[in-house]
């Protein structure tokens, strides 16, 4: 090993305040790393010295960068070197070849002139040795190293919105809340013999069941309650009020699930299922019991609603709602999912009473969601990206009403969601504008014209199109206007590869020593854009492959999962990028929930100096599976060649 020029003991103190804020000697107390700082010393290495030789140095002590830094890369066989990684003020290296008693099995220079705290081997072996956590976080991933301690930091920050902080929703079973079987009724019981049951047991809903016992429906008080207001006949087959097939839930689910599974579905009873049978019952009014706070309360008022107007305020609810989760725990797949249930229900009482108002539309439509809408990735107020879809009219007569009522129709729309607080889109990318208001074969047409032809500036602004899914109306069109897309997309190289080489024109925020890249002036100077430099790449990086893979979803996890499941990505690279992204996700979450409790507007820029070491540490971490999907990429289209 080259030794450096200036070894000598350093200042404890020194050393203390280096390592109580750096992984894993911050969980340690304050005798421990008074012990460990006055067992290292400090070295001097000038710009260019070789520390490690792959395959060759003996190592006898965990490398701490105070100053400087350093790259790792292989020597290969023919002799080419090839980089792993940089590392800059704050990180270490040599612990993997200590624990593991070899040698490295990497080559380490330092790419400046730098100064090291040196651990010798002994002392971090007797640490291991009391604290095998240590060995861990050395030896595991991102997701394992630095996520679900970053998550705990980050929730720390989130202001207090009055709740107790529980975890109901995200740490309860649903399974838990089961406190009795269901009670049941036969097919053909008539629906006084129900309601006799009901009141009887105290309860608001029965199983309706076949012969053999199996669960075929479920009627609720409310079927009850619609049934007298329509003098539907008591003494009449229970079939004729039932809602069938039951909507069940696992009962290792969480209640949260339940709670999405109710609103998406407009329902307040879901049946548990254990072992493929039903053992219970669980409820909104049981979910709201749970939290005090509950969706549920803004959802039912939304339900509601009968003017248009009404929406407005129930809109602008969303974000305290959904802070409120964030506060409890929730990750951000938990909150953009709810999000979305929200957004959708508020968007489908505003088409509905508009119908209303305008009278039905010429032909059946499909309001198209697009961009994070389609992606189910809407985060706070983010801007409008729509499209509408319509049957082909049968000739010039009816494809005049129906261009007249739906150029009225959309501009009313986007108005009214303006007014609910979602902003216009910059780019005019909305239903209002003719051409994202189209019937349903020119919009066929429009997709295989995009995909087919060798125009990559039109292919690339048209991206946010093809994470496009079925909003409201006819929703079987979109299915079929997306299924159209799915099959010919992967079909065509030239149309992939164009999608493959935009995905690497953002680079991820990191200096060449691993440091943020902010904003160097301006409104936004010392910021990070969370979305354009951080969560774009990901997105990207999951549309891509799933269209060259025939995956019909459009959020980006499940788009991911899929990709791991299919064996279509590596399984360790697809954890990683999905460990990432959630947490990039969460920043932007808790940036934004902050911006709002402090009465600004959200946006996407955030300083990273208000990050916590641990976050800043994490979010470099995920900047850096950035560049291991970027490189993937490289690989799989070839884009290094030529």
């Amino acid at each position: 090993m080259a030794r450096g020029s200036d070894v000598h003991i350093a200042q404890p103190s020194e050393i203390i305040g280096f390592l109580e804020g750096k992984l894993p000697f911050s969980d340690l107390g304050e005798e421990e790393l008074a012990k460990l700082a006055k067992k290292c010393t400090i070295d001097f290495y000038p710009k260019g010295t070789r520390i490690f030789t792959q395959g060759e140095t003996k190592v006898d002590s965990l490398f701490l960068i105070q100053r400087g830094g350093v790259k790792y890369y292989l020597s290969q066989e023919n002799g080419e070197e090839k980089l792993v990684d940089y590392r800059g003020e704050g990180d270490s290296f040599g612990a993997l070849a200590i624990i593991r008693d070899g040698p490295a099995n990497l080559n380490v220079d330092t790419i400046e002139d730098s100064f090291f705290f040196k651990l010798p081997k002994e002392a971090l072996m007797g640490l291991i040795d009391s604290h095998p956590s240590i060995a861990q976080y050395y030896l595991k991933t991102l997701s394992d190293r630095y996520v679900s301690k970053a998550f705990s930091e980050l929730r720390k920050q989130q202001i207090s919105l009055g709740t107790d902080s529980s975890l109901y929703l995200f740490s309860t079973k649903i399974g838990d809340t089961v406190k009795r079987v269901p009670e049941m009724i036969p097919s053909g019981g008539s629906i006084r013999r129900a309601a006799t049951l009901m009141v009887q047991h105290g309860i608001g809903s029965l199983l309706v069941t076949d012969p053999y016992g199996e669960a075929v429906g479920i009627v609720t008080d409310k079927d009850l309650r619609r049934a007298v207001s329509e003098g539907e006949d008591y003494n009449a087959p229970i079939e004729f009020i039932m809602s069938s097939p039951v909507a069940t839930i696992n009962h290792h689910d969480l209640c949260f699930d339940a709670l999405l599974k109710m609103m998406a579905a407009q329902i307040h009873h879901l049946a548990v299922k254990r072992q493929g049978k039903i053992v219970g019952i669980i409820t909104s009014h049981d979910i709201m019991l749970l939290q005090g706070r509950s969706p549920i309360y803004l959802f039912r008022d939304i339900v509601a609603q009968r003017s248009i107007q009404g929406l407005y305020d129930l809109s602008h609810k969303v974000p305290k709602v959904v802070g409120a989760l964030i506060e409890e725990g929730a990750k951000a797949g938990n909150i953009t999912r709810m999000t979305t249930v929200l957004n959708d229900l508020i968007l489908e009482r505003l088409l509905i009473m508009l119908q209303e108002e305008m009278g039905p539309p010429p032909v059946p439509f499909c309001w198209l969601c697009m961009g994070s809408e389609g992606r189910k990735e809407q985060t706070f107020r983010t801007d409008q990206d729509n499209a509408l879809v319509y049957k082909d009219p049968v000739d010039k007569a009816q494809a005049l009403k129906a261009e007249e009522y739906f150029a009225s129709f959309t501009k009313q729309v986007i108005g009214h969601l303006v007014a609910c607080g979602y902003p216009l889109c910059p780019g005019d990318m909305m239903a209002s504008n003719p051409r994202w208001r189209r019937p349903f074969a020119l919009w066929r047409d429009y997709f295989e014209r995009l995909i087919s032809v060798s125009e990559p500036e039109e292919v690339l602004h048209a991206t946010i199109f093809f994470d496009f899914r079925p909003g409201f109306g006819y929703l079987e069109m979109g299915e079929s206007l997306r299924n159209h897309v799915t099959l010919h997309a992967r079909r065509l190289d030239v149309f992939l590869r164009y999608l493959a080489k935009d995905c690497l024109t953002v680079r991820p925020p990191l200096s060449f020593f691993k440091n943020f890249i902010v904003e160097k002036n301006g409104e936004h100077k010392n910021t990070l854009d969370l979305k354009k430099r951080s969560l774009v790449p990901f997105v990207d990086f999951a549309r891509l492959f799933a269209l060259k893979h025939g995956i019909k979803e459009t959020n980006t996890l499940d788009r991911l999962h899929l990709l791991g499941e299919g064996g279509h990505v590596p399984l360790d690279l697809i954890q990683d990028t999905c460990q990432a992204y959630e947490f990039l996700m969460q920043v932007r979450l808790v940036h934004q929930m902050g911006m709002i409790n402090r009465g600004a507007e959200p946006d996407n820029h955030m300083d990273p100096a208000r990050l916590s070491d641990l976050e800043k540490r994490t979010l470099k971490e995920a900047f850096g599976v950035i560049s291991r999907i970027q490189a993937y990429i490289r690989d799989e289209f070839r884009l290094n060649q030529g």
